[in-house]
């Protein structure tokens, strides 16, 4: 039969170590009383028999008589049974000269024998004087009743202790299966519950350990499933309305043209393509960071100088700043910036990205400032604006895809709303980090750390 359930199965294994355990202590426990109460069953009454013989040589000075006195070797008489009250078998008493007075352990009456031929003995001692000597092998006392009685209630109550260890062991072995089982019954039907699409399932954490451990492990999966769906919906819904608006325009303007409302004119027809343009700013941005998010964007690295690369971009930059009377400028402090290992174009495109940014979000009569400068490790570059500043509040999400400061403003045509996002994703594929600092009122600075060639 196979068992299925695993209460079942670690109830199973309480029951067998528990009678196994059990069994082993009761059987190793009666050995040894057994074992332990002869051997003091057996001194006891050794020396009771030395007593009785110190007794009758006291009584008679010599040990004539004695052989007739313990002539019957049969279990029965008086005089047997009077020795510790208890019947024995066999024993051999010597003088003090060595000589046999009864005969035992294959000597015979009157016979010498050699010391090292005997096991150990017990003295016979008469007012301080040694008389003879009492030798006994064990296994020399029959058990008597009295005796029999008392190992059979050692044994009873040893078999009752066990029965008792087997019950107690069934009774914790239950309560353990029942608590280690619990957390895995919630898991199995957390699970259950993620399969079925209810992703904010958590379940109770109810030890440190390592079922604990697996319940923390499972409620943070679905933390991140969950957050990980939300996100994916946040971006359905902001590519949706991100395309919304060119798509809208591009159909009003070709409807128009179609039906005769609008002229097909140079006019029309640039904002038409305009859109498209911004269109396709939005899928290429999409596709730039699905590439990057899986780790399939090929980057051609090469060793940069990383002021030819701040220069370049702020020369790409200054005509637009020049129209909103913006300052645009390259700093340095002098010291010699190390090469960078990147790669140009995609770098190019993440300083593009916030310089453009900055550019777009400073007023006129302001300025923007680049700068690259040695920093512990590789290169800092920096893009610091004198717009308008964030909001605490919004400072940590600004490099989240279609993230808005200003929720009630809509995206102007000037970018896709993925920049910072792209800038992040790029800087990160590069092994390198991306920050901003901003105070409201006194402009923003976003620092990239590029790791220098090892």
């Amino acid at each position: 039969m196979t068992i299925h359930s695993l209460t079942a199965k670690l109830l199973l294994v309480s029951v067998i170590v528990g009678l196994t355990g059990t069994a082993i202590l009761a059987v190793l426990a009666a050995t040894v009383t057994a074992g332990e109460f002869g051997d003091f069953m057996f001194r006891y009454r050794r020396s009771g028999l030395a007593e009785l013989l110190a007794d009758h040589y006291a009584t008679n000075g010599t040990w004539e008589g004695l052989p007739r006195e313990f002539s019957n070797r049969s279990l029965a008489g008086p005089s047997p049974r009077a020795l510790g009250k208890a019947p024995f078998l066999s024993f051999l008493l010597v003088d003090n000269t060595g000589s046999v007075v009864v005969s035992g352990q294959g000597y015979q009456v009157g016979e010498l024998v050699p010391e090292e031929g005997l096991s150990e003995g017990i003295s016979i001692e008469v007012e301080g004087e040694s008389v003879g000597a009492l030798y006994l092998q064990s296994g020399a006392f029959d058990v008597g009743p009295a005796e029999q009685i008392f190992l059979r209630r050692v044994n009873f109550a040893l078999a009752v202790g066990a029965i008792g260890g087997t019950a107690a062991a069934v009774v914790l072995g239950m309560v353990l299966a029942r608590s280690l089982t619990k957390p895995l019954r919630e898991l199995t039907a957390g699970a259950r519950a993620v399969a079925a699409g209810e992703l904010d399932t958590q379940v109770p954490v109810r030890s440190s350990d390592e079922l604990g451990e697996l319940a923390e492990a499972f409620n943070q999966m679905n933390a991140d499933l969950a957050t990980a769906r939300d996100r994916r919906r946040q971006l359905t819904a902001d590519v949706a309305h991100e395309l919304r608006t060119p798509l809208s325009v591009i159909l009003g303007h070709t409807e128009g043209i179609r039906d005769g409302v609008l002229e097909a004119s140079a006019e029309n027809l640039a904002i038409i393509h305009e859109e498209a343009q911004r269109l396709e700013r939005l899928v290429e941005d999409l596709r730039i960071l699905s590439l990057v998010e899986s780790g399939e964007l090929s980057l051609e690295l090469g060793e940069y100088d990383p002021m030819a690369l701040v220069e370049k971009t702020a020369a790409s930059y200054r005509a637009l700043a020049r129209e909103k009377e913006i300052d645009l400028e390259v700093v340095s402090d002098g010291r010699e910036v190390p090469t960078i290992r990147i790669d140009m174009d995609r770098m190019g495109q993440v300083l593009g990205n916030l310089v453009s940014n900055a550019v777009r979000h400073t007023p006129e009569g302001g300025s923007v400032i680049l700068a690259a400068h040695a920093w512990t490790g590789g290169v800092e570059i920096q893009i610091k604006d004198s717009g308008g500043g964030i909001d605490p509040e919004d400072l940590p999400h600004i490099f989240e895809r279609f993230y808005r400061a200003d929720k009630s403003r809509q995206r102007d045509g000037a970018g896709s709303g993925l920049g910072l996002a792209i800038a992040k994703s790029l800087t990160e594929a590069h092994g390198g980090t991306i920050g901003a600092e901003s105070q409201l009122g006194q402009g923003t600075t976003i620092s990239l750390r590029i790791p220098n060639v090892a």
